[in-house]
């Protein structure tokens, strides 16, 4: 488990700002919500902005998290995404 100070720094439930980064891809997006309605149903509108050069995206998404454990677990799902480079 990682060592986060989620515990000590959110009151759960809150919102919680995912910005993830991966390779310029339409399907991104979509794989993003798909983890993220695993673990966290809802309805979900990310934002999407392209890097400079158009070779990555940031994908910005606000998530309902109800612990510290939930808001880890989502790291680590949205990070084991293949075209995912970076979790932030």
């Amino acid at each position: 488990m990682m060592d986060t100070k989620f515990g000590e720094l959110l009151d759960f439930p809150c919102n919680f700002p995912f910005k993830v980064l991966g390779v310029a891809d339409e399907s991104l997006p979509e794989k993003i919500i798909a983890v993220i309605q695993q673990h966290a149903p809802g309805d979900y509108a990310p934002k999407v902005k392209p890097s400079s050069k158009g070779n990555y995206h940031s994908v910005t998404i606000d998530v309902t998290v109800t612990s510290k454990e939930h808001v880890e677990t989502l790291y680590v799902a949205l990070g084991d995404i293949d075209l995912v480079r970076y979790v932030l």
